[in-house]
């Protein structure tokens, strides 16, 4: 039984949160008025000390079977091992309140999460309090530890010679803060959740998603494996004014079928965000199965990040039909054990044994593909080249950038810098480039050369592109051609030190028209190298050599 003056202070501190509306008339039910089921009336003591999985247990559990309502933990600490949500129950954490997980006591995990969920309707976690996983982590060796995505910057330390020295998570942590499992009408707000030991929020084949208000975090230094948010084979996902701020990435759209028939992930709105991330602040994951497609990024700020946006697939699944706009993405370059390179975009297709020497090739499924790309109005800055791939066999489809300016930057502190341009596409048909800037930031990295670089790329529009190449009077060209073939390109304007603008570059170079370029601030607008023929090039009013 709750005492009154308990239901009437949840009452109070709930009704910000419950949807408005008049109390019911007598024999009815309204929104405004629900069960409060408080964790300390089934024994929950708020000491952190006490363990509460029991308390908060019976509490969920008594609040589904009189139909539904509120779990109220008040201001106090609570740990616990896995807690089973329920259909229909309001899981509340109020300010003041922490909920811990439980170290050194696997037995009290029956699932990997502290708070789970599977096949639920109507699920509810929200408040002004905090979750946290309390995530401890070693400094040791890597030794016989080995992560394939990893291997070229690992390479890069054991040819300087540097220690592989990395952080792996302390044992005896268990889980991830939030996993769910093919449930329906599922609300998470408001809340914090901190320095969790695995993935924090991990969704799976679940429908109709709110995320909202939610402050996610974690070591940025060693917080490996500690991702933000996973959806993984969802639908109808709404994030919105979230601050993720993790080791691990940040954001990331999966499709596998660990738990089950791989499903699309798809229908998805993120909104006024601020990410960072030791590795990717937004990934479309290399773990794609069914595909991910329909999403749409909008008004987010990305620092902090060691890679900003990776659209990955090695699994066959398609990435497809995503918008991403009005963003500004400052990276950085972390300790080498993390994925990235300080680069702002980052497009990856391979198969698996590719990427995983020890899955055999026989194995594979066709390589995925990435099409209907659009990424606008964004400002980027990056330590490192944005790589744009597409596979021999799933060439990049109908990628297009506008209204971008890019920076590439070098911090000669770093042990290592593999940039050579400021970005390259390569296996890439129906790609434009539209109001695109580069920029390069003193001083000035000997190794930098061309600011752009076309390689086998199919139908390709250049219009209003601005940049140089990197040094003055360098021999690079500010934008390198290699086997394209189906060009446009117009109304571009080579920086002050430009030498020659375009180069054209070998046999492959086929069907190449030039229109109303600015050339006065270059040496030449473009030369033509290693049997590149004069023929398939068409110039236009305004594009002499």
């Amino acid at each position: 039984m709750i005492r009154k003056s308990t239901a009437l202070a949840i009452l109070m501190v709930l009704s910000a949160t419950l949807l408005p509306g008049a109390p019911p008339a007598p024999g009815q039910s309204g929104t405004t008025w629900q069960k409060i089921f408080n964790v300390r009336d089934f024994g929950a003591s708020g000491k952190k000390g006490e363990k509460a999985q029991a308390a908060i247990q019976k509490a969920v559990d008594a609040c589904a079977a009189a139909g539904g309502g509120v779990v109220f933990l008040p201001p106090g600490a609570y740990t616990s091992g896995t807690i089973h949500l329920r259909s229909h129950v309001r899981f509340h954490i109020e300010a003041g309140a922490v909920l811990y997980s439980l170290h050194g006591d696997k037995g009290a995990f029956d699932k990997d999460a502290l708070l789970y969920g599977e096949g639920l309707e109507g699920v509810t976690i929200e408040g002004r309090g905090t979750v946290d996983g309390e995530a401890a982590y070693d400094w040791r060796p890597a030794g016989d530890h080995r992560d394939d995505f990893i291997r070229p910057n690992r390479v890069e330390m054991e040819k300087l010679g540097l220690p592989l020295t990395r952080s792996f998570p302390r044992d005896g942590q268990y889980g991830k803060l939030v996993f769910l499992v093919r449930c329906r009408d599922v609300r998470i707000t408001g809340l914090s959740f901190q320095s969790s030991p695995s993935w924090t929020m991990n969704l799976v084949a679940c429908e109709r998603i709110v995320l909202e208000g939610l402050d996610i975090r974690s070591s940025l230094k060693a917080g490996v494996w500690a991702d933000g948010i996973d959806p993984d084979g969802c639908q109808d996902l709404r994030i919105s004014n979230c601050t993720i701020e993790t080791g691990d990435d940040a954001l990331v759209f999966y499709s596998t079928d660990w738990l089950g028939p791989a499903r699309p992930c798809e229908n998805i709105t993120v909104t006024n965000c601020r990410l960072s991330s030791s590795s990717s602040a937004i990934k479309f994951c290399d773990g794609n199965i069914g595909g991910v497609r329909n999403v749409t990024i909008d008004n987010c700020v990305i620092t902090s990040s060691n890679r900003g946006i990776a659209f990955m697939t090695f699994e066959g699944g398609p990435v497809e039909n995503v918008v991403l706009s009005n963003l500004t993405i400052d990276c950085v370059r972390n300790d080498w054990f993390w994925w990235g390179d300080g680069e702002p975009f980052h497009f990856n297709v391979r198969r698996k044994s590719e990427v995983h020497t020890s899955e055999p090739r026989e194995k594979d499924r066709p390589a995925g593909l990435v099409r209907n790309i659009k990424i606008q109005n964004v400002i980027a800055r990056g330590y490192g080249m944005s790589v744009c791939s597409g596979h021999p066999e799933a060439w990049l489809d109908g990628v297009s950038f506008e209204n971008v300016k890019l920076t590439i930057a070098h911090d000669p502190r770093f042990r290592y810098d593999k940039a050579v341009s400021a970005i390259g596409f390569e296996y890439a048909r129906n790609l434009r480039l539209r109001d695109f800037e580069v920029s390069w930031e003193k001083p000035l990295y000997e190794k930098w050369r061309s600011a752009v670089v076309f390689e086998n790329v199919r139908d390709l529009v250049l219009d209003g592109l601005a940049c140089r190449q990197a040094g003055d009077g360098a021999a690079a060209p500010a934008v390198l051609l290699r086997r394209v073939d189906g060009a446009l390109i117009r109304g571009c304007r080579p920086a002050e030190g430009t030498g020659a603008f375009l180069e054209f570059s070998g046999p492959g170079v086929k069907n190449v028209r030039l229109d109303g370029n600015d050339a006065r601030r270059a040496k030449m607008l473009f030369r033509l190298t290693d049997g590149a023929s004069e023929k398939e090039i068409e110039t236009g009013q305004g594009g002499t050599r």
